[in-house]
């Protein structure tokens, strides 16, 4: 019987995971990497860029969920957010769920990754990309938030490893120019990689991020095809009490929003930035 091709992912040198490729539905190499989106038996269509594994039909909804209602709950009333990256619409969509949210601008490096997840990923951005509040720059995320001339409540770095295209997004500079463009008493997250596996990412982002926040933190989630553990995701803020507010708060904020989430809660909002205390020794040496 002939076995089923593999998609075997290559993030880490001697540690990983594969994926059963049922089918092919678009793999090329675009202006910036290689892109390959397929289907799975167990968790349905998985894009994959440069060899990792970015997002699938299944889980997108935790990590989605978590790195939009987190700083959108805490802040409480963010009228502009700023997306860097996010090309598969997943951020965007839960972000325009917010009503008080007037205006979203999403900042995507490759064309080709939108166009392919229209196509292939719809439920991602659910129509989020045809909604009148959103904005759609094709750019280099760190050239636009030190050039941009406009003011954000929310800027969410949904961005792919510290590697290719996504490395500038690590980057001093790149923290730097967010907190140029972001209004007083904004909030500022990003992904931060695996801990357990890239605990060097959350030493790196404290030092780099630290010199431009007051208040800089991370908080965690834990999203299966995101191999290895828990997920640390940055945050950075010069309001330290947006990071501490108390869980009836965010439950009366979540009420008057008036829409149903997959994962996100009031309590998992409070209690993900406890965290484990291999981090929070990493962090004490920063």
């Amino acid at each position: 019987m002939t076995q089923p091709q593999r998609y075997i992912e290559t993030l880490y040198a001697g540690y990983g995971q594969s994926f059963t490729i049922d089918k092919v539905l678009f793999e090329s190499k675009t202006e910036h990497q290689h892109l390959i989106i397929f289907e799975n038996r167990d968790f349905g269509r998985v894009m994959a860029l440069d060899g990792v594994i970015q997002t699938t039909e299944r889980d997108e909804f935790i990590y989605h969920e978590m790195l939009t209602h987190v700083p959108l709950f805490a802040h409480g009333k963010a009228r502009r957010v700023l997306i860097i990256g996010g090309g598969d619409g997943g951020i965007l969509r839960e972000v325009l769920r917010h009503p008080e949210v007037e205006q979203v601008t999403m900042v995507e490096i490759d064309a080709q990754v939108i166009e392919m997840c229209k196509t292939y990923l719809p439920g991602h951005s659910d129509g989020a990309f045809d909604d009148p509040r959103a904005t759609i720059v094709i750019n280099d995320g760190v050239e636009f938030v030190n050039t941009t001339e406009e003011r954000y409540d929310v800027i969410i770095s949904d961005s792919t490893d510290p590697m290719g295209p996504g490395e500038v997004l690590f980057s001093s500079r790149f923290y730097n120019g967010c907190k140029r463009c972001l209004n007083a008493g904004g909030v500022m997250v990003a992904q931060n990689g695996v801990c357990f596996m890239q605990l060097g990412e959350v030493s790196t982002t404290r030092k780099r991020m630290g010199l431009d926040f007051a208040d800089q933190q991370f908080y965690a989630a834990p999203v299966p095809t995101y191999v290895g553990g828990i997920m640390t995701l940055a945050w950075g803020s010069d309001d330290a009490s947006l990071r501490q507010l108390p869980v009836d708060v965010i439950a009366e904020r979540v009420a008057q929003a008036g829409f149903k989430t997959r994962y996100y809660t009031p309590s998992i909002h409070v209690g993900a930035f406890a965290l484990p205390q291999y981090v929070v020794d990493a962090l004490a040496g920063c």
